[in-house]
């Protein structure tokens, strides 16, 4: 395996506000509390050790326990719950939804990334412990964004009725995904072990919830990585004053609007917030919570609470109350001895608007820090690379831009009209000052006469340069498919392939070699060559 990196500018898949933060350029500043470098993470070490509860880690632990009860425990992982009763220790946590068989590739990475911070975290703080933590996302209800996976080019899909938080969705009908999985899986040792943790994962489990649990502690439990469900009644209550707040303060919508209007001036919000953002939830239910007239109601339902009875339903059942993507990173942070967010650039940009909110409820703000990302090329996609000679940064280009770029490259003949183009731009320049001696229609019809040329010669460009891809159809061929296959419908690998593409072919050593390859305080995006 060998590999190199590419500056996520250079891939053109980064967002403004995501490589403003990476640069960390002004216009964003006021919008984070320290950077992602290892010597800012002492100040976050202090400024958490002085604000976390003692007594929340008493929680959170009995809570985990209780979560891990159906599932094998790896002793590395059982260490590092127990650590968590003791205050010289603290979390790095990445979030993400309950993706059938783990959705993309990046799941993967951010957990991944999770885990190798806190190796670092550990080798420079050598007196504090640091625990890779994975939030499922039990509590979301878009399960047409979780229901399927990529095998290769094949779509995978779960088809069952939606409704309610999807950590508590039952695993009937994933019998049948099985057996489509089965069929196109090889017969090799790694796709028998691809077949097994599927059964295992969501045959021998009784939700969704305890099936992605499962999946990832059998990927990444021996690295000690520990999983929180926020759908916890104990954990609820700890988060139970922060959600008074958001019933009868509307505090969240306050500051978050006024932050997003702020950074709106340079860069697009991801989120809106709503007056409460709260959704109450049963079995089969995920609705938000509005407030008309003094009521409270549970929007598509006939559920209407007075002020007082909504805040005895809050005393007395926790459970029943959802924080919405706004809030989550709230209750994660009250929850966890947190020091890091890791995410993607959708993640971190929503992020970027909570600061506010988090300083007016006294909770720190974590250091946000972008996943690693990467592009993964078998021995025959590199080869062909060569073959075609074709950069790790011209790989990047849109397809239509690598393509005339290798055709110019190729042709015989200039296809470059750059010298024609100057030669127009001087003779128009020397038209200019003529035209200023003289009437006004004259200069405008030089104008005209200019940008008429200017067009017609990039028409001639084009045209010259279609001619030449049909001369050569075979590279332009070539260039689509390899293309196609490491940019399926045009997007990141990493947005569309599931892990089980490279697993069949390497097992648990896939695993091994992102642990050993990411480094996730370098911000640049991996090239990985496998052999």
């Amino acid at each position: 395996m060998t590999f190199s990196t590419l500056p996520h500018h250079k891939t053109g898949y980064s967002t403004k506000i995501i490589r403003d933060y990476l640069n960390q350029d002004e216009n964003i500043r006021s919008f984070y509390n320290r950077f992602q470098t290892i010597e800012d993470f002492k100040g976050q070490i202090e400024e958490k050790l002085s604000s976390y509860p003692n007594q929340n880690r008493e929680v959170l632990v009995k809570s985990v326990k209780a979560q891990y009860l159906e599932t094998p425990v790896s002793e590395l992982t059982m260490h590092h719950i127990n650590l968590l009763s003791e205050d010289n220790t603290f979390t790095v946590v990445t979030g993400h939804q309950l993706n059938l068989f783990t959705g993309p590739l990046y799941f993967l990475y951010k957990i991944t990334s999770t885990i190798n911070l806190c190796k670092k975290l550990k080798k420079e703080y050598t007196d504090f412990n640091f625990v890779p933590v994975y939030w499922m996302a039990t509590e979301d209800h878009d399960f047409e964004e979780i229901n399927y996976f990529r095998y290769k080019n094949e779509k995978i899909e779960w088809k069952r009725a939606a409704g309610g938080p999807v950590g508590r969705f039952k695993n009937d009908g994933l019998d049948i995904v099985l057996n489509e999985f089965s069929e196109l899986l090889g017969k090799s040792s790694h796709a028998k072990k691809l077949k097994g943790m599927f059964k295992m994962a969501y045959l021998d489990h009784e939700n969704l919830a305890m099936a992605t649990r499962f999946l990832a502690n059998e990927l990444f439990g021996e690295e000690g990585l520990v999983i929180v469900d926020g759908d916890d009644k104990n954990l609820k209550r700890l988060f139970q004053p922060y959600m008074a707040n958001e019933l009868f303060e509307n505090i969240c919508a306050e500051r978050v609007l006024d932050t997003s209007e702020r950074l709106s001036e340079q860069y697009d919000t991801q989120v809106n917030p709503r007056e409460i953002n709260l959704f109450y939830i049963e079995d089969g239910l995920r609705e938000r919570i509005v407030e008309e007239n003094g009521l409270f109601k549970v929007n598509e339902t006939n559920l209407v609470f007075t002020k007082e009875e909504i805040r005895t339903e809050l005393e007395n059942f926790p459970q029943k109350f959802s924080p919405n993507v706004l809030v989550r990173p709230l209750y994660q942070e009250v929850i966890l001895p947190n020091l890091c967010y890791i995410g993607g650039g959708g993640e971190l940009a929503y992020w970027l608007q909570l600061k506010d909110f988090f300083e007016s409820q006294k909770v720190p703000f974590p250091i946000l820090l972008l996943r690693n990302s990467a592009l993964i090329l078998n021995k025959k996609q590199s080869e062909k690379l060569r073959k075609l000679d074709i950069s790790m940064e011209e790989l990047f280009f849109p397809t239509h831009k690598l393509i005339q770029t290798k055709i110019k490259e190729e042709s015989s003949i200039e296809i470059d009209f750059s010298e024609q183009r100057a030669l127009l731009e001087q003779m128009f320049s020397t038209l200019e000052e003529l035209s200023n001696k003289t009437d006004r229609s004259f200069s405008g019809a030089v104008r005209a006469q200019h940008k008429k040329q200017l067009n017609g010669l990039a028409n001639l460009e084009k045209k010259l340069l279609r001619a030449e891809a049909r001369k050569h159809k075979d590279l332009v061929n070539r260039i689509e498919l390899i293309k196609s296959e490491l940019f399926p419908k045009g997007s990141l690998q990493e947005r569309i392939t599931n892990f089980s593409t490279f697993y069949e072919e390497s097992g648990q050593a896939f695993v091994q070699l992102l642990l050993e390859t990411f480094d996730p305080l370098l911000q640049e995006f991996y090239i990985i060559e496998l052999d």
